[in-house]
């Protein structure tokens, strides 16, 4: 496996079709936590953000073992794009929208490694990143998941537009938006940073 930790994810995929289960196994663990997060964030809710996340694989090894990927060289952003689509049907099926939460106990920003320099600098970081996990918890929708995306999950907004069914200028627009309107919150309520 250790041959496996330096290839793309084209190898590791080629690899994976051609029957080496250790090649998925570096592809989820590559992946997972960029993956796992973004579905949680939509969500609002771990156990099903955990259920979604193994539909997500369980849908990208069917796909991959069918032949049925289509190798562009992005197997992130078509993950994401499967992960993005399978939290809206999940929500149609329920026949409601995600709801904004400020009082829940994640912490999105569990997830990011944090240098430790001290205990002080440690709760001043926590304390700030919560901060602005609710100004992002408050922000419309449409915004709040334009800025998870390309924040979060690193995606391009080229990447986000096709995930949202939107054009590049729409999801640029939407970034902007929020980014303002919590800028405005920070004012409004005097938060500092």
């Amino acid at each position: 496996m250790k041959t496996f930790t330096q290839a793309t994810d084209t190898q590791l995929v080629h690899f994976f079709q051609e029957g080496d289960n250790n090649a998925l196994e570096v592809l989820v663990n590559r992946h997972k936590d960029k993956i796992f997060t973004s579905i949680n964030i939509l969500v609002k809710d771990k156990y099903l953000a955990e259920d979604l996340f193994q539909d997500v694989f369980i849908k990208i090894i069917d796909t991959l073992r069918a032949n049925r990927y289509n190798d562009e060289g992005k197997f992130l952003p078509w993950a994401m794009r499967i992960a993005h689509n399978l939290c809206v049907d999940h929500f149609r099926k329920v026949k409601r929208t995600p709801t904004i939460t400020t009082g829940d106990d994640r912490d999105i920003f569990e997830v990011i490694n944090v240098v430790e320099d001290g205990a002080d600098k440690s709760m001043i970081q926590g304390q700030s990143h919560d901060r602005v996990r609710r100004l992002v918890d408050m922000l419309p929708d449409e915004q709040r998941e334009i800025i998870i995306l390309r924040h979060y999950a690193e995606l391009s907004f080229k990447e986000i537009a096709e995930m949202t069914n939107c054009s590049i200028n729409t999801a640029l627009g939407r970034m902007r938006y929020g980014l303002m309107n919590m800028r405005k919150m920070m004012a409004e309520k005097q938060i500092v940073l």
